[in-house]
């Protein structure tokens, strides 16, 4: 077939999913077009593997120290220019649209007619799975966002809905040192995460941020953001401390760390994630974050692995059957979740 794929890139956590996806889907002989939007495309990173690709703006959030700053996202969202370029492609020979809360190819599904599937977390919240911080602006959102005729959501845990466990890339395995952390806190300001991180002297915290120069201050380094070393770092670390985004929560349970989850705050996506990790016990998660609630997390046992199967590998396979209705994505659930022992609740 002859798919365009839609990668939301305002978080990495879309495009690293979508990566495997992509490379599943080629691999299984699909012409695979990719779209991003939300990011300039000078500030992305680690691509190459998406080509051929094109960049358009779509839709962001703008967010300052943790928070949503909806005004802002208001004053900078530019819908004319969204539909313009939705109106402006020509999907030719497009067999399906594959969008990961993508809008630009998502409207361009719903304008030409084409079958459109969503595979995400966000579409998880079509279902009945814990929410926290929902109202009617979230749910309108969630709504028209990145729309599709298909839903197939991803999440930790499958809550008795036809959803699916996450799409997690291979990772290498490594030797774990145990003072050491991993965090990544992008939505928040750096010098502050540092200033809370100091009095911890016994651990080595390794701070990943695209948002200042890298330095190193005694026992905190402050990286870059580079693909191969953070994977490295994630592997060889005892916990994580991170904003409650999905894919990097869902790659840490897939090997065993424990986490820390702070939610950006008015970021329905991101509370609700805080609070699945609560009711399932595989974390710990905080609206607020602060030295004693860092010591009381450094001082809790990590987690027991979640051995999630190659779940790109089976989305694949259901998309190349061409079988895609309500129907067989419930099928294809119960199939992936009866594969592996699911952890008790």
């Amino acid at each position: 077939m002859k798919i365009l794929y839609g990668v939301q890139a305002t978080g990495n956590g879309h495009i690293t999913r979508s990566r495997v996806m992509c490379q599943k889907l080629r691999d299984a002989g699909h012409d695979v077009h990719v779209i991003f939007s939300g990011r300039d495309e000078e500030d992305l990173w680690d691509v190459d593997s998406f080509h051929p690709y094109e960049v358009f703006r779509g839709l962001t959030f703008a967010t300052d120290r943790g928070r949503i700053k909806y005004l802002r996202t208001a004053k900078n969202a530019k819908v004319v220019k969204l539909f313009r370029d939705v109106y402006k492609y020509q999907p030719d020979g497009i067999d399906l649209v594959i969008t990961d809360f993508e809008p630009v190819t998502a409207y361009i599904a719903k304008i030409h007619g084409i079958k459109s599937l969503g595979i995400g977390h966000q579409y998880a919240f079509s279902y009945d799975i814990p929410l926290y911080g929902q109202n009617p602006a979230t749910q309108m959102i969630m709504k028209i966002f990145g729309p599709a005729d298909l839903k197939m959501g991803l999440h930790w845990h499958h809550f008795d809905q036809p959803i699916l466990p996450p799409i997690i890339p291979k990772l290498e395995s490594g030797e774990v040192v145990d003072n050491k952390i991993m965090v990544y806190l992008p939505f928040e300001n750096q010098d502050d995460a540092v200033e809370l991180l100091m009095p911890f002297k016994d651990f080595q915290f390794h701070v990943y941020t695209d948002l200042i120069e890298p330095k190193e201050v005694g026992h905190i380094s402050v990286r870059a953001l580079s693909r191969d070393q953070f994977l490295k770092d994630l592997v060889t670390c005892k916990g994580v401390i991170s904003n409650a985004g999905f894919e990097l929560p869902s790659e840490a349970l897939s090997i065993g760390k424990k986490i820390l989850v702070k939610p950006l705050k008015g970021q329905m996506e991101q509370m609700s994630n805080m609070e699945a990790m609560r009711q399932l016990g595989w974390g710990m998660g905080v609206d607020i974050l602060t030295r004693d609630v860092i010591e009381a997390w450094l001082n809790r046992d990590y987690i027991e692995a979640v051995q999630y199967p190659d779940v790109a590998e089976s989305i694949t396979e259901w998309i190349g059957k061409g079988e895609w209705s309500q129907d067989s994505l419930q099928k294809l659930a119960d199939s992936v979740w009866g594969s592996f022992p699911v952890p008790e609740v």
